[in-house]
């Protein structure tokens, strides 16, 4: 058994509010999780206007599975013309 967890760290330049902030991080999180079968939440950074930080975690039997798996996790988080990603850090257990 493998198991991928990502961090990753989102900053928003142009947000003005936290609705508009929580809009943005809940469409990525949705994209995420409905695109591949992940636990996905928001684990940093609630209060904060412009920064975020969404965690995502997978099990897989394939290590390969999980490599493609991160791989469609950064594209999607790197689609959102909204936030730019700070940083993306990936773990395996």
């Amino acid at each position: 058994m493998h198991v991928a967890v990502c961090a990753i760290k989102l900053f928003m330049p142009h947000v003005a509010s936290l609705k508009e902030k929580r809009r943005i991080v809940k469409s990525i999180m949705q994209k995420i999780s409905s695109r591949i079968n992940a636990s996905v939440a928001e684990t940093d950074f609630q209060d904060t206007w412009q920064r975020a930080e969404i965690g995502v975690a997978m099990v897989s039997g394939d290590k390969g599975m999980l490599d493609r798996q991160i791989s469609l996790v950064r594209a999607i988080v790197d689609d959102c013309a909204d936030a730019e990603t700070a940083e993306f850090e990936v773990e395996f257990v």
